[in-house]
């Protein structure tokens, strides 16, 4: 099957995925557009692990305003060139980064940011818990620990569930627009911002 060179063309502004990749994906999808986006993501997800070690200094600076100008979000979001900066599906991603970052507040990007002030404290709530359960000791550590995991997964931002699609983590979107634009991302700051609140 020959591919219209336009349709490569507008696959690849679209995704930033290079030009043979988006020529076997329309090929395979029988010129249909979104099954070509699909297909990129699919074929993706395996070579987008090898690619995280790479150096995004390239991306931008995105900024968020929720309706009614009480809430903002500030992102500096990365990538390895200035033409994937430029797509269509690096913009949305870190539109749903700064979305989901406006409606969590997350306190930290990931496990390994958050303060040991604040783990010693959680810890310390959660033993508190599991001691008036009156289980073992043995036990006791297992149920921190869970608890502990779920703060986690609550409060840093990569380890959320995705709010547009609960069964996914935050970091799965970027891992799967990662593996459409073929090159690396990386969140680099942010700063979220609402009336009345500390920063």
């Amino acid at each position: 099957m020959s591919v219209d060179a336009k349709l490569v063309k507008e696959l690849r502004e679209k995704t930033g995925a290079g030009m043979m990749d988006c020529k076997q994906a329309l090929v395979k999808s029988s010129g249909d557009l979104d099954k070509a986006v699909d297909f990129l993501r699919k074929s993706g997800i395996a070579k987008a692990e090898k690619k995280v070690s790479r150096v995004a200094k390239e991306g931008m600076v995105y900024s968020y305003i929720h309706q009614g100008s009480r809430l903002g979000v500030l992102l500096e979001i990365g990538c390895e060139t200035d033409f994937v900066a430029k797509t269509e599906g690096f913009q949305e991603l870190a539109h749903n980064v700064a979305m989901q970052i406006a409606a969590t507040n997350p306190i930290a990007l990931c496990r390994e940011e958050v303060s040991q002030k604040v783990i010693d404290r959680e810890k310390e709530i959660y033993t508190e818990q599991a001691k008036s359960s009156g289980k073992p000791d043995n036990i006791i550590e297992k149920m921190v620990e869970g608890r502990l995991n779920k703060f986690y997964q609550e409060t840093c931002l990569l380890e959320q569930n995705f709010i547009k699609d609960p069964d996914k983590k935050l970091k799965d979107i970027i891992t799967e627009t990662l593996a459409i634009l073929g090159e690396n991302i990386t969140v680099n700051r942010y700063v979220r911002f609402a009336i009345g609140e500390d920063t």
